[in-house]
């Protein structure tokens, strides 16, 4: 048919991450009950933490909106590589591509600001804990959420307008003839590969913006952290540090999971970037680490286990 005619000329083609053999099949599957796991355990978390008067602290406040983040990521991706899948159907359209870029960026963005935001609060909690609720009020840590959302949508806007209009502001063609992303989403690097004109300009705005958008965040978790270690050791219990250093783990786990992926994707040079290993690495902070956060703050929280305990017992006591 006709490119002018056909409406589905110029989507892309999602490649997938799955074949169609069994051993994929299987692959899938656990794929998809991650997915599920992760929306159980997130929306579990954020139901946790508003019943229990306990938890609302600006803490746990972060920590909603942590959740909140990681189930609008897998939201994002998961539903559409499904149905693909399923459907045997690898086309998405040009807005939903975008829309795909956009929201990546805008949670990802969102969650590296909120994680450096969660670091200031534990700076305060261990280092000025008499002052805490001077130093982190509830209008503070509204302001911080807001302005780790804030960020994260100008980053998104800027780069998914970017990823937009940049191919097609060059005379040519601008995708050598093939639309194939050889992917499972839309990643901005991802479709970088397959435009035909120089793309320098863009990879040194898209370069930029993950320095702010990494490595400012990254920078003010390492201060905060250089400042409780400091206070850490400058303690005469041993009960005291360990308390400090339970209260941290958590936080830092979840830090090096997110922010080492991101800088593998994003900060890497063009020639370095494998399509396997960027598959893999895209699956790691898309899919699997969203469930791995709940698991995380839950496992090493004793708030949060005596949250669930106690909804536990009052959902047995109905």
């Amino acid at each position: 048919m006709d490119n002018s005619t056909d409406p589905t000329a110029m989507n892309f083609i999602l490649l997938g991450l799955f074949d169609y053999t069994k051993t994929h099949q299987v692959l899938f599957s656990l794929v998809f009950m991650t997915f599920i796991a992760s929306l159980v355990g997130n929306i579990l978390m954020i139901l946790l933490i508003h019943t229990d008067p306990r938890l609302h602290t600006p803490m746990y406040f972060m920590l909603i909106q942590l959740s909140l983040m990681d189930l609008m990521l897998v939201s994002t991706i998961i539903p559409k590589m499904a149905a693909n899948y399923l459907l045997n159907s690898r086309s998405i359209s040009p807005a939903g591509c975008v829309s795909q870029i956009f929201l990546l960026l805008t949670l990802g963005g969102g969650e590296c600001f909120l994680l450096a935001a969660m670091s200031y609060d534990r700076y305060v909690a261990i280092c000025h804990p008499l002052r805490y609720h001077v130093l982190m009020s509830h209008k503070l840590c509204s302001q911080l959420v807001a302005g780790s959302w804030l960020l994260g949508g100008i980053d998104g806007l800027m780069q998914a307008s970017a990823a937009l209009s940049f191919p097609y502001a060059t005379p040519s063609f601008p995708y050598c003839h093939s639309r194939e992303i050889d992917h499972f989403f839309c990643e901005a690097p991802s479709l970088m590969r397959l435009v035909c004109a120089d793309t320098t300009v863009f990879e040194f705005f898209m370069y930029i913006c993950c320095i702010l958008m990494l490595l400012i965040p990254l920078s003010l978790i390492v201060v905060s952290y250089s400042l409780i270690l400091a206070a850490v050791l400058r303690m005469h219990s041993a009960a005291a540090r360990k308390k400090a250093l339970t209260t941290c783990s958590s936080h830092l786990v979840v830090v090096g999971m997110f922010f080492g992926t991101l800088m593998v994707i994003y900060m890497r040079p063009r020639s370095y970037h494998s399509v396997g290993h960027s598959k893999v690495v895209s699956a790691f902070y898309t899919i699997f680490t969203p469930v791995l956060n709940p698991l995380i703050y839950s496992v090493r929280n004793k708030d949060v286990k005596g949250a669930f305990r106690n909804w536990l017992g009052k959902t047995h006591a109905m």
